[in-house]
């Protein structure tokens, strides 16, 4: 059950507030194919099954990318706003990919607000720290900040 915030002053008292852990998702190959198709990277280690078998990580991986979309879906499920007009997604910082994600294996958000500052229309930014986990690894997928806009 995700956290409701309502409008701006809300928004703005979650500075600093740690959001907790998704649930976990799987990667499957059909979600890492689909994912070659739309972003056009065929690359081996992501979509050979055969070779990939044979290459360093004994498995396809998932694409760094792929993982990263996974940001709005996950967030989705701690954090939850209501009563703003417009949210934007601004940009993401100090992106890392620090482990590959073997297929099969399962990936989790942490996430965390590591910052809210005013811009511009009465709104704010939302500097948001992102760790995807990777089950049974002592590295994280991937780790970035993630900015969005929340104006009223």
């Amino acid at each position: 059950m995700p956290r409701i915030v309502h409008g701006i002053d809300e928004i703005t008292g979650l500075a600093g507030q740690d959001l907790g852990h998704s649930g976990w998702r799987p990667v499957t190959q059909e979600l890492i194919d689909a994912f070659a198709e739309v972003s056009g990277d065929h690359q081996w280690i992501h979509t050979d099954t055969e070779r990939a078998a044979a290459g360093p990580y004994g498995r396809t991986i998932a694409h760094g990318y792929m993982i990263l979309s996974w940001g709005i879906p996950l967030f989705s499920e701690l954090l939850e706003v209501r009563g703003v007009g417009m949210a934007l997604n601004y940009g993401v910082n100090k992106v890392r990919f620090p482990a590959p994600v073997p297929v099969g294996s399962r990936v989790r958000l942490h996430a965390s607000v590591a910052a809210v500052e005013p811009v511009k229309r009465g709104g704010v930014q939302v500097t948001r720290s992102f760790t995807f986990e990777l089950e049974d690894s002592a590295k994280p997928a991937c780790a970035a900040e993630s900015l969005t806009h929340y104006y009223p």
